[in-house]
């Protein structure tokens, strides 16, 4: 019995994590359709960056 009491409580977890990370996905999803709606019509870059931060270079320059 308590393995199944444990089985139980575990498949409950699987199903709400699943659950989340669904969720994380939709709205992933809409707000980069809303970013594409937005950039279509106003001449915005088609390629926004993901980070707030200022792109920078992997390796600095030779001299």
């Amino acid at each position: 019995m308590y393995q199944l009491e444990l089985h139980q409580i575990r498949a409950a977890e699987l199903r709400s994590t699943a659950r989340r990370e669904r969720l994380a996905r939709e709205v992933v999803r809409s707000r980069r359709a809303a970013r594409r709606a937005r950039s279509d019509g106003h001449g915005a870059p088609a390629a926004e960056s993901h980070t707030d931060r200022p792109r920078r270079l992997r390796l600095p320059r030779t001299a």
